[in-house]
């Protein structure tokens, strides 16, 4: 049975003393829930102090993003390397990378074969945006970026994998995808792409996250989804009460 993981996306919010204040309000709440992985994404900066309150607890850390490179010359770039000690998971290929920083499917490949190399965790964002939602695209954009970003992986990397699955349109807009939607394009077009390239086991194996707009009062309804494993979180991850009680659901659902 895959374990069901919810993870926070703080992106681009919580200085280093609003971070330290956050994760020791939900600390103690986030201990009382078992059977749910869950693991918070800060900003770089504050990595180093919400790693600190967070050792020795089952709460994981995780980046947002890094660079695929050991080392060099790319300022204002991390490196796996940096990563190391601090944190066990990291965000990659998330849209708003897409979008705003000219990210690619093999630049993400990339960065996923680096994370492995270094003994970290990628969970991996792929997603429609609005137009090619309307247009019927999606099956199409979302096999495409699963094979790319995939590419040249073994079965077993594969199986380990965490794959959110995010609809751009639904990411901050408070317009969340159904859980029947997301569990479809779920199911076929990123278990069922997996299972074609690297077999049933791995696409049975590998745990499929939901993203955009989950919140308590929304996240049992995609969790009673048996494709559906979990959640990257955004804005609700902000809220210490509201992100404990959505694993607390969460684990409630799946029966842990």
């Amino acid at each position: 049975m895959r374990k069901p993981f919810i993870a926070g996306n703080w992106k681009m919010h919580m200085t280093v003393r609003e971070a330290e204040e956050l994760v020791k309000a939900m600390k103690p709440g986030l201990e009382e829930v078992s059977g749910v992985e869950k693991a918070v994404c800060p900003p770089f900066v504050d990595i180093p102090a919400v790693a600190k309150i967070l050792k020795g607890s089952s709460v994981k850390v995780g980046a947002q993003n890094m660079h695929w490179e050991e080392s060099g010359a790319f300022t204002g770039e991390i490196s796996p390397l940096m990563l190391q000690g601090l944190c066990d998971y990291v965000i990659l290929g998330h849209s708003e990378r897409r979008k705003y920083f000219g990210e690619t499917d093999e630049g993400v490949n990339r960065k996923v074969k680096s994370a492995l190399a270094h003994g970290l965790a990628p969970i991996i964002c792929v997603g429609e945006n609005l137009e090619q939602n309307e247009e019927g695209l999606t099956s199409q954009v979302v096999r495409g970026q699963v094979r790319a970003d995939l590419n040249g992986l073994t079965p077993g990397q594969v199986a380990g994998l965490v794959i959110a699955y995010e609809p751009i349109w639904a990411i901050g807009t408070g317009k969340a995808a159904t859980p029947d939607y997301a569990e479809k394009v779920i199911r076929d077009d990123i278990r069922g792409t997996i299972a074609e390239v690297f077999g049933r086991d791995a696409a049975e194996r590998v745990r499929v996250q939901y993203g955009g707009s989950t919140k308590a009062a929304n996240i049992e309804s995609f969790m009673v989804m048996p494709d559906i494993d979990g959640a990257l979180v955004g804005g609700a991850s902000l809220k210490a009460a509201e992100f404990v009680e959505m694993i607390r659901l969460a684990a409630k659902v799946k029966g842990a």
